[in-house]
């Protein structure tokens, strides 16, 4: 039976071949409407019917269920919604428990990541080391009295060095330290006094080649490093920092500026610093590659108006500085918090294990009897004992705890704290001997530098082993 279509005045029924009869109703409309028929072979879907719609768009459509359980939140301002397939850009959003399958992670400005797994960390980003001040083999946080010509170590790996008319001038590490450190290096003015053309007074780092190798430092690969620490000082201005590449004779130099705000307060600070593609720069050494200098004050002799970019010659202050710490009694500066690293933002500081960063120390400076002076470790005996192999020395193996930068100086001492001596345990201190065969790993022997030895007495000594840059 062929379809019948009946025509009704307000419908049209379409009979088909089986029972039942499909009838197409106008609703009462005002004025005429028209319907228009796809112009291609097409399936028309219904209200009441669940259909698939490819490519269609819907206009303000209204969503009454969803049939998987959940809840779509649609944004209350204008937004864009990004789909599962595309790459897309989130702002503020908050991730839980994301999969992140070979993501490329560029470098933020800022931000933490907390309790990540699969995150690999390089390790040593930071290149200045003890930059938390929390080692202090020499002192063991003693205060260190300078006075004019002299330099020296404090915290290890940091050096002074003064120049100036100021009395009563110290050094010391303290614990008065910003948030997340425990400590910080002090300097105090005792009695100040004007700030003549040759005069300093300045706090230094001086980093090992092999430590800075990938920044290809006088080459057209330079890489950009940044320079962040804490600071606190009684007196607020424009204070400098130089870069220069070498612990003395520096050719190549950078002098910048930064401020305190406020006094007595701490304040972190951040210096970026394009890499020198001039020059000459220390490669896979372990020799000075950079020198980082924190200047308290200079005098004009050592000022320059060459700010925020490299120049011949090294050692130079800016000459915009408040310059007031050694003119002024009872200033003070401290900093810690130090970090040097490769690129163009201060990230948050790199601590490391305390253990890690003693042997990092070591390598430069180690003594026998633990941090702090002599006398006040009552070291005794304690330190090595060698045998006594005839009347002029006496052999042994005598190890250092880290290889050193090189082979180092060696200082002994007998079981009063007298230097340049050893002992002979009850018979005589105040030996006068010199260690000899001495290595990057430690010495073989002591030779007496005037009489004899006790034959078959052991032959008693502490020691200092000091090869800083």
């Amino acid at each position: 039976m062929a379809t019948t279509v009946t025509l009704k005045p307000n419908a049209i029924d379409l009979s088909g071949s089986t029972s039942g009869t499909t009838t197409l109703q106008a609703t009462a409309v005002a004025g005429t409407t028209t319907i228009t028929l796809p112009a291609a072979t097409d399936t028309l879907v219904g209200k009441a019917t669940t259909d698939t719609l490819t490519n269609k768009t819907l206009t303000a459509p209204v969503i009454s269920t969803i049939s998987n359980t959940g809840t779509i939140t649609l944004p209350t301002s204008t937004d864009t919604l990004v789909g599962r397939a595309t790459t897309d850009t989130l702002t503020n959003k908050t991730l839980t428990s994301p999969t992140l399958t070979t993501p490329a992670l560029g470098t933020p400005a800022s931000g933490i990541l907390t309790s990540c797994t699969g995150v690999n960390y390089d390790g040593y980003k930071n290149r200045i080391i003890n930059g938390a001040m929390v080692i202090d083999q020499r002192n063991a946080g003693a205060s260190v009295s300078v006075s004019s010509g002299t330099s020296g170590y404090t915290a290890d790996r940091w050096f002074y060095e003064y120049a100036g008319s100021a009395t009563g001038v110290t050094v010391q590490q303290v614990t008065d330290a910003p948030t997340g450190f425990s400590n910080s290096i002090k300097i105090t003015i005792g009695t100040g006094a004007s700030v003549a053309a040759g005069n300093y007074l300045d706090f230094e780092q001086k980093i090992e080649g092999f430590n800075t190798i990938d920044f290809a430092f006088g080459t057209a690969s330079a890489s950009t490093i940044t320079l962040s620490f804490w600071v606190k000082s009684s007196i607020t201005g424009t204070y400098s920092v130089c870069l220069q590449n070498a612990s003395a004779g520096a050719t190549r130099g950078y002098t910048t500026t930064y401020t305190i705000s406020a006094a007595n307060t701490w304040e972190q600070k951040s210096i970026t610093v394009a890499g020198d593609t001039s020059g000459t720069w220390v490669g896979a050494s372990n020799a000075c590659s950079l020198n980082i200098v924190l200047f308290a004050g200079a005098g004009s002799s050592y000022q320059t108006s060459t700010l925020n970019s490299w120049r011949s010659g090294g050692f130079a202050i800016a000459n915009t500085v408040t310059n007031t710490i050694i003119s002024t009694s009872g200033a003070t500066i401290q900093w810690t918090g130090v970090q040097l690293e490769k690129g163009s933002t201060a990230t948050s500081f790199d601590y490391r294990p305390y253990g890690t960063e003693l042997s990092l120390c070591q390598r430069y400076y180690y003594q026998t009897w633990g941090f702090g002076s002599f006398a006040n470790n009552g070291a005794g005996y304690a330190g090595q004992v060698l045998p006594a192999a005839n009347n002029a020395s006496s052999y042994g193996s005598a190890s250092f705890p880290v290889s050193m930068r090189a082979a180092p100086t060696v200082t002994t001492y007998d079981s009063t704290g007298s230097s340049g001596n050893v002992s002979q345990p009850a018979i005589a201190n105040g030996l006068a001997a010199t260690a000899g065969n001495i290595s990057i790993g430690g010495f073989y022997n002591v030779t007496k530098s005037s009489t004899t030895f006790t034959v078959g007495t052991p032959v008693a000594c502490q020691f200092t082993a000091s090869i800083e840059l």
